[in-house]
């Protein structure tokens, strides 16, 4: 049998992979794993995107959580980054998160913290899913007044926006600001923030209905966007995924601007004010390698973690470091929170336009981004790590790893949250690598069923 966690969390199919019967599951083995050395009745924050779903999750959840003894608090439909950054302020002993990001509608997902706010180790996803293949035999039952409640709190949203505008000490009145909140989690929060900070707000795709989330919209499908920036003569936009923990942005000209150019432009910035620890930006092997070149240009020192802003984030801890991130858009400010938070990200971007006086697409010249190619290929979930073990793809994958040796790089990785394995290439043709990356990623299509 699989193993249950990916590289965020527990996701699946609502109400078919990710069932109640699991999410209950989940929480009554999260709770008693991650609270199990307390002499008191612990707490756990809970809180969901705008999915359908959520609603039948979270009570499922919370029903688990409450049955081993714990008592929970719901702070309903709130951006992941809120929920890290609440756990640790209202001192809970851990939170959880039912969101599948930028994923479609139907799936959903659910991923904890600990109460210091920061994702689970291996060790302890490991340990809650022993359980949960034992049937939760071995957790407690209590009865009586022993069962934990439920608290519904809906101010917390406004506690994470306060917390947000502190970050920056610029005010952003004079921008232009187009926002896709992706029919999710920052719906409200990005644009009361914008707003409150000053910025004239064009929010598009702010009115969640429970099924729209991600549907041709946000950081996975910015063309409106992009067009809507152009048309409204704005500064800029701003495109967030459904659980608001990554950012992409679009320049005046209606360019895409995405995680590298964006940490390239506010890691520079902040080297430039010395507030970059250890001189050190911390992104993964898919970062562009472009981006690699401006930093050692700028005398940045790069370290690289595999794929997942979780091994980034502990890397990060490791070194002391203020700021890291992917290419999608995921980045973290640890100083600030212990995720990665599209609205940290967006905050500090606008702070150096305006410190700047500089347009987005002129800032964004700071890297060349070299071309890259990225194509998925859809597999049985259960053998996406297996793809290696067809004799036709390993060949394959050989061969292009010649060609592009000292001009380029090739990249297949499984994904951690969907059923696809990912095929990467560099280099310096941009149809070339299109080419190859589609044969290579239609072979695994073709081979791995």
């Amino acid at each position: 049998m699989a193993r249950l966690f990916g590289t965020d969390g527990v996701r699946g199919v609502a109400n078919q992979e990710l069932t109640p019967l699991l999410a209950m599951q989940l929480g009554a083995a999260g709770a008693y794993v991650l609270t199990e050395q307390n002499d008191y009745r612990p707490t756990i924050m809970v809180g969901c995107d705008t999915r359908v779903s959520g609603d039948m999750l979270a009570n499922a959840l919370m029903a688990g959580i409450c049955s081993v003894g714990a008592n929970a608090v719901y702070v309903g439909v709130i951006p992941t980054p809120a929920v890290a950054y609440l756990t640790r302020k209202y001192k809970v002993d851990a939170g959880v998160v039912i969101s599948a990001s930028h994923n479609p509608v139907e799936f959903n997902g659910i991923k904890f913290f600990n109460g210091d706010g920061y994702k689970l180790s291996d060790e302890l996803e490991d340990k809650i899913e022993s359980y949960i293949r034992n049937g939760n035999k071995d957790l407690p039952h209590p009865t009586g007044s022993g069962v934990g409640k439920i608290k519904y709190r809906r101010d917390a949203r406004e506690e994470y926006i306060n917390h947000s505008m502190k970050q920056i000490s610029t005010s952003l009145r004079g921008l232009k600001i187009v926002v896709d909140c992706a029919e999710g989690a920052s719906s409200y929060t990005s644009v009361e923030t914008l707003k409150e900070l000053g910025a004239d707000v064009i929010a598009i795709h702010n009115n969640p209905d429970g099924t729209n989330i991600n549907a041709n919209c946000g950081s996975t499908h910015m063309e409106e966007l992009c067009a809507r920036v152009v048309m409204e003569k704005a500064d800029l936009g701003l495109a967030f995924d459904g659980d608001a923990d990554r950012l992409l942005a679009a320049d005046e000209n209606g360019k895409i601007v995405n995680g590298d150019e964006i940490m390239a432009i506010i890691g520079t910035h902040m080297k430039e004010k010395g507030e970059l620890s250890n001189n050190t930006i911390v992104v993964t092997v898919m970062t562009n390698l472009g981006f690699i070149l401006m930093c050692k240009d700028k005398g940045i020192k790069v370290d690289q973690t595999k794929v997942g802003d979780r091994y980034v984030l502990e890397h990060m801890r490791e070194i002391g470091g203020a700021i890291g991130g992917e290419q999608s858009g995921h980045i973290i400010f640890l100083k600030e929170n212990t995720t990665g938070d599209g609205l940290l990200s967006a905050l500090h971007l606008l702070e150096v336009v305006k410190e700047s006086g500089k347009k987005l697409s002129e800032l964004s010249k700071v890297m060349q981004v070299l071309p890259q190619a990225l194509y998925n290929a859809t597999v049985p979930n259960h053998k996406k790590d297996k793809y290696l073990e067809y004799p036709e793809i390993k060949q394959a994958i050989e061969d292009l790893e010649a060609k592009y040796a000292g001009e380029g790089r090739v990249l297949i990785r499984p994904s951690g949250t969907e059923p696809l394995v990912r095929v990467m290439i560099e280099g310096k043709d941009q149809k070339v690598i299109d080419d190859d990356a589609k044969k290579l990623a239609e072979l695994i299509e073709k081979t791995v069923i």
